[in-house]
């Protein structure tokens, strides 16, 4: 272990000498880093203003000879007394001007002289990951000089024999009155290397003189590679050779071989292992792709890299796909084409979002989508209303559902609402639709007469406010929920608002310039279906041959059941006749 970590010191204390007698050095290059190095300081009451005063100017002159940096010698200050006070630590500074800034800033604590205290701080504390220090992977050196006038008052042998198993090696500086048992007890070995006893603060200086000679280190990677394949790392007297990442040293201690990250097994992967510099690497087989989580591997989306031909929806599954009809059509027997409903009735609400992350131009964007999505139905007081309302931190009826009897004008009032923005109130938009939008008194009509009720709810982003109870009670009241974001709107809350399923009723475009190839989707979805609500047990009118077959059908039952009536009065008074006699 001699002169493990004390290399880097040697330039820093050619400083303790005036500045301007030092000699430049020859030969090889002395130099100072990369090293963690911590001064814990003594600055209790025995130590005089004007005897710290020459210790801070000690400290000043160290730094001088430094190559400070993150990437060359990090240095930390601590002092102590009866306590323990982190001046700055290892990470704080990278430039030498604030260092010394911070030194002469340093008031001395004046009381007691707890050095054990100050080692056990600078074993946990200073040379912490935390304060600055280096990982120990990196080898970089962590030595700690400890500058004391005086005899500890608590323990030292032990706390400091731990910092020393830790890696940590101890210059144990004594001035004046200082205890040389104790300096002993704290240094690392070989002692007379590592202890130090100065007569008085004046002579501090000889301090760095006598480790001059011993501390330089010469960078013998400096003189060539050393046959090393990647990287020459000095170490005091010698070097050694060192691996890039993703590589591990051979044996003959030069070479470098790519480490095999699969040869320790597949990873979890669920198809291929492949090493690569980073680490190991999970890989998919042709037609699949990697998930999210790195290793599990899935059929690739064939709707989207084949003429699928589905007239609505197109949904990978397995190695093969299906086309899907929205609800109320059938799919054809070509496997493709939905069969369509014939023009009907529906109660049509919209709930735009009108928050400020939608913007004022993407609004204009909005209410033209919305135009657009007027322009497929039939709007008239007969057959399909539309209202409309907007919400951001409050919800405001833009036009309630019985005000429009023409699609003209529906779209006339579209462009003529007003921009609200500020926040994103979805639940309380959900209950105002619910509450309010489809009551008869804003235009919706009678629950008697079966019209499908339907919202449509736009939005871009995340609820401020909770959804799920006014989610679930539209559904409850028989309203077909669809839902289309865009942006940054939340999928979860997308699929909670929707109704089942899923994949029919939610719709999402990543930008607003692009949501237009939405409108083929909502085509199919809102399809209106004459006679029929949400909550209904009778079959659709689209798979009826006409009205009178449904109203044929209807009175023939009632028919069946007027006979059946009919067989038990019959038995009942046949019972009555049969108790009489008996009496």
């Amino acid at each position: 272990m001699r002169g493990l970590l004390c290399w880097p010191l040697a330039t820093l204390l050619l400083l303790l000498q005036p500045w301007e007698t030092q000699q430049q050095p020859t030969g090889p290059k002395c130099h100072t880093g990369p090293l963690d190095l911590v001064f814990v300081i003594d600055s209790s009451r025995s130590v005089r203003p004007f005897e710290f005063e020459t210790m801070r100017q000690f400290l000043v002159g160290l730094l001088r000879s430094l190559d400070v940096g993150l990437n060359a010698t990090r240095v930390g200050v601590i002092q102590y007394s009866s306590q323990v006070q982190s001046v700055f630590p290892l990470g704080a500074f990278s430039r030498r001007e604030d260092m010394e800034r911070a030194i002469r800033a340093l008031v001395p604590l004046a009381q007691g002289t707890m050095t054990g205290l100050a080692i056990q701080y600078a074993m946990n504390v200073a040379f912490s990951e935390a304060e600055g220090a280096r990982p120990p992977k990196e080898r970089v050196p962590r030595v700690a000089v400890i500058v004391t006038d005086g005899r500890p008052q608590d323990r030292v042998a032990e706390v400091a024999a731990q910092a020393r198993a830790r890696g940590i090696e101890i210059y144990a500086v004594g001035v004046q009155r200082a205890d040389v048992g104790s300096l002993r007890a704290m240094a690392s070995p070989p002692l007379d290397e590592h202890v130090f006893l100065v007569e008085s603060f004046d002579l501090i200086q000889e301090f760095g003189l006598q480790l001059q000679g011993r501390l330089c280190a010469i960078d013998l990677c400096a003189e060539g590679t050393h046959g090393c394949d990647h990287h020459c790392v000095s170490s005091p007297g010698s070097y050694f050779c060192r691996c890039r990442a993703g590589f591990v040293l051979q044996e003959d201690q030069r070479s470098c071989r790519a480490i095999n990250h699969c040869g320790f097994g597949n990873h979890s992967c669920e198809h291929e292992c492949v090493s690569t510099l980073g680490g190991p690497r999970c890989r998919c087989r042709e037609g699949h792709v990697l998930l999210p989580d790195g290793r599990t591997c899935q059929v690739r989306d064939l709707c989207n890299g084949v003429d699928h031909g589905c007239e609505f929806q197109c949904v990978s599954k397995g190695l093969s796909y299906r086309c899907l009809c929205p609800e109320g059509r059938r799919l054809q027997a070509d496997g493709k084409s939905c069969l369509r409903c014939r023009e009907g009735h529906v109660d049509l609400v919209l709930l735009v979002d009108g928050s400020k992350s939608v913007r004022p131009q993407n609004f204009e964007l909005v209410k033209r989508f919305v135009n657009q999505i007027v322009d497929f139905l039939d709007v008239s007081p007969e057959g399909t209303r539309i209202g409309l309302v907007q919400f951001s931190s409050r919800v405001r009826t833009e036009f309630p559902l019985g005000r429009y009897g023409t699609a003209a004008e529906v779209k006339q009032a579209v462009l003529a609402v007003e921009y609200m923005e500020r926040g994103t109130m979805t639940g309380l938009a959900l209950r105002h639709m619910v509450e309010h939008s489809f009551s008869e008194a804003q235009g919706a009509r009678p629950r008697a007469l079966n019209v499908p009720r339907v919202g449509l709810v736009f939005t871009d982003g995340r609820s401020q406010d909770d959804i799920s109870v006014w989610a679930a009670r539209a559904k409850e009241e028989g309203i077909v929920m669809y839902a289309v974001g865009v942006g940054k709107a939340v999928e979860e809350e997308l699929r909670e608002i929707a109704s089942e399923p899923a994949e029919l009723h939610v719709s999402y475009s990543p930008d607003f310039s692009t949501m237009t190839h939405l409108l083929e989707n909502l085509k199919g979805s809102i399809c209106p279906e004459e006679g029929i609500s949400a909550g209904t047990e009778l079959r659709s009118l689209c798979e009826c041959e006409s009205l009178v077959e449904f109203q044929g059908r209807t009175l023939g039952a009632l028919e069946g059941l007027t006979q059946n009536l009919a067989q038990l009065t019959a038995r009942l008074e046949d019972l009555e006749n049969q108790l009489a006699n008996k009496k």
